[in-house]
């Protein structure tokens, strides 16, 4: 008998119906000896009309007191599961995240957990109980509310699993597991029978959802077995494991794009030797990811730095530089852009990938506004209206319609 955790997303328990066969799910891994946690997102669009109702009472809402309100979509769906669990005849008891001792740091909309205090979970499953979890939230030392931000829900199940040394840690949601680029824009999109960890954090950062990139990162750094599978069709899944084999199939695995991308410009930043440092390090302080990088020489002793941040940042990253740049220092930005992306550990040993990227994307009549690389990816930025062409243009390209 091992310890399993089974997060379900917001799609898998978004009804009553869909709760009930969260249910079976849970009762059928129960009835294999295993103890089972289950870890829930808030129902369907609960999260989303949380936040319209805040947004219609003020514009600006404290983060603090939208922690509070979107906590309880959480609340909701835990108390269900474990009713419908109940009214199957098998023993369950809901926690919120700091009743299950999920400790963050002091953060408000994008904390991150510290440590978890799991004896309360390990006391009931030894009481034979299904534990259920609240995802996407914490306790902040201050004893404050914290929620872990987007796809929160996936770094909660993993790090229980983590704390718990569980077994397995089983990602449902409403597809069937990771596919070579997303299925709703490529119909010839294969679903992948396993991927590495690396591949895995690399398509998470660059847009592909279903997994959230820090659970990724979690997995592989406590070795969580892991796996993402449906909760609408009993299928075989995606297994996201540690890379093994010496060499591979494809050099590309897949196929990534990120819709919500801005490019600011930061000119004629004075060119001291820690220029760079302090802008960066000031944007970070102020919780502001920052993806592509390029900077060019500007006159005298002057830089230009180009760099890309998701566009929910935008005015955010703006109102931080008007604050930090001199008079002198001009400040421009660019919305609705996109950011696609190939990935693959093949790459490390094949050259001449980025140079048919960009050969597939320049014969599609693509412009490409910005570029980044790492041993397993190649991203470009390219105006918002090329990029769904542009992953079908290089899933073709890459081979990766066949099986």
């Amino acid at each position: 008998m091992g310890i399993v955790v089974q997060k379900f997303g917001g799609t898998s328990v978004g009804t009553i119906d869909r709760i009930k066969n969260v249910a079976k799910i849970v009762t059928k891994t129960k009835e294999q000896g295993n103890q089972v946690v289950v870890v829930v997102s808030a129902m369907g669009d609960s999260t989303d009309d949380l936040l319209d109702m805040a947004h219609q009472i003020t514009s600006t809402p404290s983060s603090r007191e939208l922690d509070m309100l979107l906590t309880t979509g959480e609340q909701v769906s835990i108390s269900l599961l474990a009713m419908a669990l109940q009214e199957i005849g098998f023993s369950a008891i809901s926690f919120t995240g700091w009743q299950a001792g999920v400790k963050t740091e002091s953060v408000h909309s994008k904390a991150r957990i510290t440590d978890i205090s799991s004896e309360r979970i390990v006391q009931e499953l030894k009481n034979d109980k299904i534990v259920i979890v609240a995802g996407f939230q914490g306790v902040s030392e201050e004893g404050e509310i914290t929620t872990l931000g987007r796809g929160g829900s996936d770094t909660s199940a993993v790090a229980l699993a983590a704390a718990l040394k569980a077994d397995l840690c089983e990602i449902y949601t409403d597809v069937d597991g990771v596919y070579t680029t997303d299925p709703r824009i490529e119909p010839k999109a294969k679903k992948l029978k396993e991927v590495s960890f690396d591949e895995m954090l690399e398509l998470a950062n660059l847009g592909a959802v279903v997994l959230h990139p820090r659970a990724v990162e979690n997995a592989k750094k406590f070795g969580v077995h892991l796996v993402v599978r449906s909760s609408l069709v009993q299928v075989e899944g995606t297994v996201i494991k540690e890379e093994h084999g010496m060499e591979h199939v494809k050099v590309v695995t897949g196929v990534a794009y990120d819709m919500d991308v801005a490019r600011v410009q930061v000119i004629g930043l004075e060119n001291k030797i820690n220029a760079l440092s302090d802008l960066f390090s000031t944007l970070a302080k102020e919780k502001v990811n920052v993806d592509m990088i390029v900077t060019s020489d500007y006159g005298e002793d002057k830089i230009n730095v180009s760099f890309s941040i998701t566009s929910s940042d935008l005015q955010h990253t703006l109102a931080i530089l008007e604050r930090y740049v001199g008079s002198c220092t001009m400040i421009s930005h660019e919305d609705h852009l996109a950011k696609v992306s190939i990935v693959g550990a093949g790459m490390i040993s094949n050259p001449g990938v980025a140079a048919k990227m960009f050969e597939v994307l320049s014969n599609a009549d693509i412009p490409i506004k910005m570029v980044t690389t790492s041993e397993i990816k190649v991203s470009c930025l390219v105006p918002k209206e090329y990029a769904i062409s542009g992953v079908q243009e290089l899933h073709r390209s890459f081979e990766l319609d066949h099986e």
